[in-house]
């Protein structure tokens, strides 16, 4: 029968050689692919932000983040922690991926050495930043949450994100806020970004 799936406002379509990648036979519906998912990333979370404790020329670094997606959707995706090899509907090209990266952790460790934004603010950035890259096939947004709470926390000793108290795989009125200020930081504007993040 295989992976049927419908997608909300702003979620990357998994191509049909993606779903080839899927660990878990029974699966088929959207609804049984976020329950292992959400158990898988429940794992990683506490992982990261629980058990260990991790440094900032640990966390930023290509590795840790392809270590964490990987940790993150291991035990449903064979693909989990590497490079999608197709354009999606959001992200930069996938040849730009490792070019783009890499400047992205530069620039963050800048941001972080010359104070240029709030703590929040370098966060939130990188979170922005690492999803508007599109790294992996999917799990993106997910993903960048995560590594803006284990910037947050290891880094700069804040308390993680609440992301609008809200799970945002699913439709809501707090996915459609997630999305807008993601449009406007975008943009350069991540006012609303770091007022969600935070509510």
């Amino acid at each position: 029968m295989g992976l049927d799936l419908d997608y909300n406002n702003g979620q990357t379509p998994i191509d049909e050689d993606e779903k080839e990648g899927l660990l878990i036979p029974i699966i088929t519906t959207r609804e049984q692919l976020d329950e292992f998912e959400q158990l898988n990333i429940e794992k990683a979370v506490e992982f990261y932000l629980l058990r260990r404790k991790f440094k900032l020329d640990a966390i930023l670094t290509e590795k840790f983040v392809f270590d964490v997606h990987k940790k993150m959707f291991s035990d449903v995706w064979n693909w989990a922690g590497t490079v999608r090899n197709t354009n999606k509907n959001i992200g930069v090209d996938k040849f730009q991926i490792p070019t783009l990266l890499n400047q992205l952790i530069g620039n963050c460790r800048y941001w972080i050495e010359n104070k240029t934004f709030s703590e929040d603010e370098i966060a939130i950035r990188f979170k922005h930043e690492l999803v508007a890259i599109h790294i992996f096939p999917n799990g993106n947004g997910r993903h960048s949450r995560l590594m803006g709470d284990i910037v947050a926390k290891h880094i700069f000793d804040m308390p993680i994100f609440t992301w609008g108290h809200r799970d945002l795989v699913y439709k809501s009125d707090a996915r459609d806020d997630y999305i807008k200020a993601l449009r406007k930081a975008d943009k350069g504007d991540f006012k609303e970004l770091l007022e969600f993040s935070r509510r």
